[in-house]
């Protein structure tokens, strides 16, 4: 394979305008965008259509799917990080914080078990043996509600490609679940409930926050100046969560599950995420605020899959439609993410830049994958 590619009579979406030109990336980095319709011998005709920086996913549950494709399924887990790696590269995303649940819960029904450390360990073998096509980092979910969560987080360091924690509040009767009838359906589906054990569920939940909440929560966050990873709220739903978060020293807010918390965010100066297929869906599975909304009230800087790795590239569609701007569309998967996770060196068409680039053509609205590079090498 030559360690030199170019892409060319392409429209090259850089941070502030759509280019029409040609990209050359070598020795794994972009080191030219050039305005012009030339196709110098070699080169890959993209015959017009969009070339962007890969993508780069925050959060996603895409490998908690792999490792468990039904309850109490464990599929053998190099095969499932395998097949993970390849899907997400399918579908146009070249960098990802993969999620992991941290803080274990050992009653009867509702068994959270202690896998993050293990899981790490497969991952990062994988990873430092060549196995995986796309760029690997590690993102902490620190579930408060929880009996050991700052044991498990004690088994990480600095060594580990933590880039991200994001602080789980899942006390029922807030966040996310203020309604209970969208949590039981949540847990009946994925545990099968019935009505005295979701009882003892929520009750069980709520005396796992009073015992244990505060303590978790300020172990959390030192937890994550230690690795040296970058803080992450989740379902904030009040203004005053939005301050609690920002005193805590988030850099973005995963979800929040009200205008009146986006809102918050953004006086506070914290980025918010929502998620793709809330906005393909055209609203919130729990019946939260919809990420449209915030789009049209100028609140949405990141997009994330969440849990479906292909709604991320649709997604870019959908906002550019909707703003009638493509670079700021396509900033929501790509430079922005990358920015407020430490990434300095991607997320960009840029000369010096990582070599992460997809080329998309358009079937109507749908976007469809044409090439994914990652570090200049193709993956998909």
């Amino acid at each position: 394979m030559s360690d030199r590619l170019q892409l060319a009579n392409a429209r090259l979406v850089l941070a502030d305008r759509v280019l029409s030109g040609r990209i050359t990336i070598a020795g794994g980095k972009i080191t030219e965008i050039a305005e012009g319709d030339a196709i110098p011998p070699g080169a890959i005709d993209c015959k017009g259509d969009i070339v962007m920086p890969g993508l780069v996913e925050l959060h996603t549950d895409n490998l908690e799917r792999h490792i468990e494709p039904r309850p109490s399924v464990d599929w053998p887990h190099l095969p499932a990080l395998i097949a993970h790696d390849a899907e997400l590269a399918s579908t146009g995303i070249t960098t990802v914080f993969d999620a992991l649940r941290v803080g274990s819960i050992h009653d009867c029904k509702a068994r959270y078990d202690a896998y993050a450390r293990m899981l790490a360990d497969e991952l990062l073998q994988a990873r430092a043996a060549g196995l995986f096509k796309i760029s690997h980092f590690l993102h902490l979910r620190a579930e408060i509600c929880s009996e050991t969560l700052l044991e498990e987080m004690a088994q990480f360091g600095p060594e580990d490609r933590v880039g991200i924690v994001s602080l789980m509040d899942h006390t029922p009767g807030q966040r996310q679940f203020r309604d209970l009838t969208a949590l039981k359906v949540y847990v009946a589906k994925k545990r099968g409930m019935n009505e005295a054990e979701f009882i003892d569920h929520v009750a069980n939940l709520k005396e796992l926050r009073r015992i244990y909440g505060a303590r978790h929560e300020a172990g959390a966050v030192a937890e994550a100046s230690r690795f040296g990873a970058v803080l992450a709220s989740h379902d904030d739903t009040t203004p005053e969560q939005v301050a609690t978060s920002r005193a805590n020293g988030v850099g973005f807010a995963e979800f929040p599950t009200t205008l009146e918390a986006a809102r918050a965010c953004r006086e506070h100066g914290v980025a918010v995420m929502m998620g793709a297929p809330n906005l393909i869906r055209g609203g919130s599975h729990s019946g939260n605020v919809a990420a449209q909304d915030l789009a049209e009230a100028g609140l949405l800087d990141i997009v994330s899959s969440d849990y479906v790795p292909s709604a991320l590239l649709l997604s870019v569609f959908r906002l550019a439609a909707l703003w009638g701007d493509l670079p700021r569309a396509v900033a929501c998967v790509t430079q922005t993410p990358a920015r407020v996770s430490g990434l300095s060196d991607r997320g960009r068409l840029h000369p010096g830049l990582r070599g992460d680039v997809i080329r998309v053509a358009l079937s109507g609205e749908t976007p469809v994958l044409r090439g994914v590079w990652s570090s200049g090498a193709r993956v998909a």
